[in-house]
């Protein structure tokens, strides 16, 4: 028997989950930390590092309180986090500011600024996450944090992802050249790639703008996969949290990509980590380009694999703004759904409310409700919501089916799917596929086995997953309402692409609003029958 830690940064809290190598999950305590934003600024969105490291002490002290774990019986820790979080710091590692999370997206000029110059020098960095350089990932944020703080440039001696930033803080790293960088993170956000030597030439870094002279070295470190040992725990942090100091610490990675490995993703699955994002993760032994796809990464999910992603900008922030403005919450909002037939509203929506992750790769899109009568209901369009979240994951699972990714399994993992059983259903329906979800909480399991890993009470993530993932409850394809929704999505492909793409095709929707309506009266006539 050995227990080790599993922490889960989150976008509004942190989860410590203590796991045992032979009973399983212990306990899971969390505890949260403010998002700064800014009304006047939609796109403003930062976090404290401070306040998260309180967060990771209280959470973790607490886990051991109610589980009754003795600290010195933890031999091991790994973390996930939120990305691309970037935070600038000076030369001994303090922060300059705050993190500029994954979904502030003031960067987005910036963005656009490294795709066209990118294409125009051929760079080959740009074709490995999917054409389109986003204002989520790391050197526009980076960019725009050097552009608008002129009187902390001189301070300024790198930036770091946020699951670096925690690991060598927890290790007790002051110096920059020292620091681990998670390949999972810089390969996804930051274009790094062993292909080319790492990080893109500073020929092309310093083309973007004259701030970014030297910056390349500036990001320098030990880039490694989450199978290499990152540091040990500090002698002050394991003080603050409750632990005995010197236990191993793996290179971290993002959540997203640890909770597929909890989720007992593997080659051939495709997992659904849906939260207030959603991010689409896959894992295969060979290497295929794909367009508007946003990471193809060797090692980033799985250190034996390739790891894939791509994603939402927003699935349970929508459901969450929907409830706002009708004045209650979702849990309420919800209370009903499940007597809903497919399709039944007449509504459909596109789920660009922050912009479009995969497949457009585009920041200045807005979500879109079509169908509106003068009788529909907010709980309509959260139903809606559901629907529309579905068909844009079914967009991006075939454009990857279509360049040689396997689709054989799909699993939805993350917070929603355990709380949200008509998602599930839904998804089903509209994917055409078995759903599965892990029966019981996997959130926080993922960096757990890799803890198991990196202390050598497993050989490999396998052998952990096949002893410590959930089993699945299955939720199957509905015939009736896969065939209504097969129908309705060839209106939502057409209107996602057409409304979409800036230089789309010139393209007529007289059809979409009657097909919607005649939908709508078929569930309706057969939900009642």
């Amino acid at each position: 028997m050995a227990i080790v830690a599993g922490v889960d940064f989150g976008t509004l809290s942190v989860r410590v989950t203590l796991l045992d190598s032979e009973r399983g999950r212990l306990g899971t305590s969390s505890a949260s930390y403010p998002l700064h934003r800014r009304r006047e600024d939609p796109d403003f969105a930062t976090q404290s590092h401070r306040d998260q490291m309180q967060a990771l002490a209280a959470a973790t002290r607490q886990v051991l309180a109610e589980t009754g774990v003795a600290g010195a019986n933890v031999v091991g820790l790994a973390l996930d986090t939120t990305g691309s979080s970037v935070i600038p710091v000076d030369a001994q590692l303090q922060p300059l500011d705050e993190y500029m999370l994954w979904c502030d997206h003031r960067a987005h000029k910036e963005a656009q600024l490294i795709t066209e110059m990118a294409h125009a020098q051929n760079l080959e960095a740009i074709a490995w996450c999917g054409g389109v350089y986003s204002h989520e990932w790391g050197f526009a944020k980076l960019l725009y944090w050097l552009r608008n703080n002129p009187g902390k440039r001189a301070y300024f001696a790198t930036a770091l992802e946020h699951c670096d930033m925690v690991a060598a803080t927890l290790i007790g790293i002051t110096d920059p050249a020292e620091v681990p960088r998670s390949i999972c993170a810089m390969g996804h956000k930051w274009m790094w790639n062993p292909r080319w030597g790492g990080l893109p030439p500073q020929t092309f870094l310093s083309s973007l703008d004259p701030l970014f002279d030297g910056i390349r070295e500036k990001l320098q470190g030990r880039y490694a996969t989450s199978d290499s040992i990152a540091g040990t725990l500090s002698k002050h942090w394991a003080e603050q949290m409750g632990l005995r100091p010197g236990i191993p610490i793996p290179v971290g990675a993002f959540d997203a990509h640890w909770d597929a490995i909890g989720a007992g993703c593997k080659e051939g699955d495709v997992v659904n980590v849906v939260g207030t994002s959603t991010c689409i993760i896959a894992m295969a032994s060979h290497t295929n380009l794909i367009p508007g796809v946003c990471g193809v990464v060797p090692g980033s999910v799985h250190p034996a694999f390739t790891g894939i992603e791509a994603g939402l900008s927003a699935t349970g922030d929508i459901f969450e703004a929907i409830a706002r403005r009708a004045g209650t919450d979702v849990r309420t909002l919800s209370q009903g759904l499940e007597e809903y037939a497919a399709a039944q509203t007449g509504l459909l929506r596109l789920s660009w409310d922050n912009g479009d992750r995969t497949v457009l790769v585009n920041s200045e899109l807005g979500g879109m409700t079509l169908g509106w009568n003068l009788l529909h209901s907010a709980q309509d369009e959260l139903f809606a919501a559901i629907e529309g979240t579905a068909f844009h994951t079914r967009i991006i699972l075939e454009r990857m089916a279509e360049h040689g990714v396997a689709v054989e399994r799909v699993i939805n993992a993350g917070g929603i799917p355990q709380n949200n059983s008509v998602l599930n259903q839904v998804y089903a329906n509209v994917l055409g596929k078995p759903v599965l979800v892990p029966d019981g909480i996997p959130t926080s399991l993922g960096s757990g086995i890799v803890a198991m890993v990196a202390s050598g009470i497993y050989p490999s993530i396998e052998t952990a997953q096949k002893a410590l993932c959930l089993p699945f409850k299955t939720y199957r394809p509905q015939p009736e309402a896969v065939a209504r929704y097969d129908e309705l999505f060839t209106h939502y492909r057409h209107l996602y692409f057409a409304f979409g793409e800036k230089k789309a095709t010139p393209a007529s929707f007289g059809e979409v609003l009657p097909t919607l309506r005649r939908i709508a009266t078929e569930a309706r006539t057969s939900s009642a029958t």
